[in-house]
């Protein structure tokens, strides 16, 4: 490997809807129309009763917490967030979703305290308030400048691939797309003449082949590709053989990166080629502290992924992951016990791939990945 590498910064679900919108300082409609709760405040006190009250209204980096501290740290050359939920005062609630989420568009620089280079849209809540509220979440983030992908007004905008220019002069093309498995409904697939978000319809070979060619047509010698990728159901470890296809396809057509997410807690992580393949990278920032049910998998314990690559190859360098902890809807430094179940957890979880997650020798709270290559071989030539 060459010495000069790139960091990226990976994070999961960002969700600064519903109830987390309603403690910021522009609080929208906090209208809900789902089978218990019928007002977005209701998840605040749920927040409340677990873990003590939230001094509403709060700053706009509440929401982020020690994870702000942690990013600037670590300066990686870039940033690159799932962001679910709709930024709008749309009142056009999806028919048949269970949950929408929303923020107003006022509450914007809360996004941009984090300054994500790139925001992930293919995602099962960027159209909770139809076509309008998508256009506008579109014009907020441009009018922030932060930089959109997976979702358009047209199916040309919604699958254009994202380049971010890095500090060493290279660039990172990002592709953003997702699964009806994720709870993305087909009819949100962007079309020629309809808003909406790039669909990818199933995990066969030829899907795979589709987002590669899309990709390479993008790039240029020397960029890094990330796939992030919507997919899977909320809640346990087992990946399934498809998906471990589907991600491999992707790193044999020249893909650096596969950024897995929807899964409400992390899921296994693998290094296949040399390249990261993360399944599941867990919720970062909602409102589900008083959501009770699934306990055993520590959904309130939050990762910030780095990926360190070699600008050179794509190979993975190394991986640092800061655990946090989710209290009061705000993020703390997990304690060393949370960081140790982590390292416990998604080891066994990633028995199959070889990877063990382990506290960092030296570092303040970080974990790492080591990682035994077991498959191996050249990939296809991009």
């Amino acid at each position: 490997m060459g010495q000069a590498l790139v960091t990226l910064l990976l994070s999961g679900d960002v969700m600064p809807g519903r109830g987390v919108d309603q403690i910021l300082p522009h609080p929208g409609d906090p209208e809900l129309r789902e089978g218990y709760i019928r007002d977005a405040r209701d998840y605040v006190s749920l927040a409340e009763a677990a873990n003590g009250p939230i001094p509403a209204p709060v700053d706009h980096t509440w929401p982020w917490g020690a994870a702000l501290d942690v990013m600037d740290a670590v300066a990686p050359d870039v940033r690159v967030i799932n962001l679910e939920t709709s930024i709008t005062t749309s009142d056009d609630f999806a028919p048949g979703k269970a949950v929408n989420y929303r923020m107003h568009p006022a509450n914007v620089p809360c996004l941009t305290a984090a300054r994500p280079d790139v925001c992930a849209l293919a995602n099962n809540h960027v159209l909770d308030f139809g076509y309008r509220g998508l256009e506008e979440t579109l014009d907020v983030l441009h009018g922030a400048r932060l930089v959109p992908a997976g979702a358009g007004r047209d199916v040309a905008e919604a699958r254009r691939p994202v380049a971010v220019a890095t500090r060493g002069g290279g660039r990172v093309v990002v592709l953003s797309c997702g699964m009806a498995s994720s709870g993305i409904p087909s009819r949100w697939a962007a079309t020629e003449n309809r808003p909406g978000v790039d669909f990818v319809p199933d995990l066969s070979v030829r899907s795979a082949d589709a987002l590669v060619r899309r990709l390479r047509a993008a790039r240029r010698d020397g960029d890094l590709t990330v796939v992030s990728i919507h997919w899977g159901s909320n809640w346990g470890y087992a990946v399934a053989r498809s998906q471990i296809a589907f991600a491999r396809r992707l790193v044999d057509g020249g893909v650096d990166v596969v950024h897995g997410h929807s899964s409400h807690h992390p899921r296994p992580v693998e290094v296949y080629r040399g390249r990261l393949i993360l399944y599941g990278c867990g919720d970062l920032i909602d409102d589900y502290e008083g959501i009770t049910g699934y306990e055993r998998y520590r959904d309130d314990l939050r990762l910030l992924y780095f990926a360190s690559l070699d600008a050179g190859t794509g190979e993975l360098a190394a991986l640092r992951i800061a655990p946090m902890q989710a209290r009061r809807m705000t993020l703390h430094h997990a304690s060393a016990p949370d960081a140790g179940w982590l390292c416990e957890a998604l080891t066994r979880a990633g028995e199959a791939f070889g990877t063990v997650l382990e506290p960092e020798p030296g570092s303040d709270g970080f974990l790492r990945l080591r990682w035994s290559e077991r498959v191996v071989g050249r990939r296809t030539a991009s």
